[in-house]
């Protein structure tokens, strides 16, 4: 899949544009702070209909506007497929060829995009909160009902939470039946969420390991590790997943009652990376980390390959000025000639242009942009 054209029209900084792009290779080239990013982050926006940036929608529109728009033509393999996405402060509509999507969960999966930038390194350092993001953006690329799983389980979540708040001090045979309840209701969403989590870790995990062991001439070998909330028996089990899930929150109800909080469930997940058995949030060095990281995303790229019958599209944010000349190169092998990529850069000196073909280059400058030809031509 490729994108042919963008448009955009009151997206942060731009007013309105128009872009065609090349189908292999697109450079974005400027000094900070005039809106490189922002163009990437639209694209992964248009797909995903979230930022990865911030989780306020109000900011991606422009001071003093009512609505951003993005629209986008893209090329599949069943054909062309048109998508606009509208923003406003009351929310998004997501239209598909021109027709409305009222679940966006029937739109989301339509643009498939792999992002990678500077702060991902955090996906690997960083909170659990951070590595949960992550894992389910990317699931709901692969599988889009994952987005509407996944609403669901946090609205039995707030409203579990608020019924515990309630209870402090109270203990009579109706709150025990009511809490029960509610027990039954997040234990099966969660279950189905912990069990989608699993699944999609150990297809990563494949892609990931292979990927890690290139970048490092097979001198490290990488693991992912998918660490629950609760112990877990089997994941293949989903009735053992639920029972085992149900005594948790058993064991646990006191301690949240007093707390007004669930203290079980995907919510508290966490991943885990390890570089020749040893953990590599604790005791791997920057450069470890951040091929760790440079390697999940390229595991990214083939899981949803293999998943969707496509390639995504890769969007490299200011990523090739941070990586050595072995990793660069790794990554530029990895999606030449098969993903359309943009990249963002400051220079074309931190580009290694001998690896690049068909490369469109294009100059950025306070929220304009202007193709100059292509690279190598």
């Amino acid at each position: 899949m490729y994108l042919k054209q963008m448009k955009l029209q009151h997206y942060r900084n731009y007013g309105h544009i128009e872009l065609e792009a090349s189908p292999q290779v697109n450079i974005f080239i400027g000094p900070n702070a005039q809106g490189k990013t922002n163009l990437l982050e639209s694209i992964y926006v248009l797909a995903l209909t979230k930022s990865h940036r911030t989780h306020k929608d109000k900011e991606l529109v422009q001071w003093n506007e009512e609505r951003a728009i993005i629209q986008g033509e893209l090329e599949r393999r069943y054909g062309a497929c048109r998508l606009d996405l509208m923003i406003t402060n009351h929310g998004k509509k997501a239209k598909l060829n021109g027709l409305e999507q009222k679940k966006l969960s029937n739109y989301i999966g339509s643009l498939n995009v792999v992002m990678f930038a500077p702060e991902d390194l955090e996906i690997v350092k960083g909170s659990p909160s951070t590595r949960r993001r992550f894992l389910d953006m990317e699931i709901a690329q692969v599988y889009p009902g994952y987005v509407h799983q996944l609403g669901q389980f946090q609205k039995i979540l707030a409203q579990r939470n608020q019924y515990l708040k309630q209870q402090f001090g109270k203990s009579n045979a109706s709150s025990d039946a009511m809490l029960d309840i509610w027990n039954q209701q997040i234990a099966a969403s969660g279950t189905k969420i912990m069990q989608k989590r699993q699944q999609f870790i150990y297809k990563l995990q494949k892609w990931a390991d292979h990927i890690h062991s290139g970048i490092t001439a097979g001198a490290e070998k990488l693991d992912i590790v998918y660490r629950p909330s609760f112990s877990v028996e089997s994941f293949d089990d989903e009735s053992m997943v639920f029972e085992q899930f149900m005594v948790k929150l058993t064991q646990m109800k006191e301690q949240e009652i007093r707390r007004g909080t669930t203290l079980v469930g995907p919510h508290r997940d966490d991943i885990e990376f390890f570089i020749n058995d040893k953990e590599a949030h604790t005791y791997g060095s920057q450069g470890q980390q951040r091929t760790t990281a440079l390697s999940v995303k390229l595991a990214e790229i083939e899981l949803i390959h293999q998943e969707v019958g496509e390639y995504p599209i890769l969007l490299l944010d200011d990523v090739l000025s941070e990586l050595d000349r072995n990793r660069q190169t790794q990554l530029i092998e990895t999606f030449q000639s098969k993903v359309q990529t943009f990249i963002t850069t400051t220079g074309l000196e931190s580009v290694n242009l001998q690896k690049l073909q068909e490369a469109k280059i294009f100059n950025v400058e306070s929220g304009s942009i202007v193709s100059s030809g292509f690279a190598n031509s």
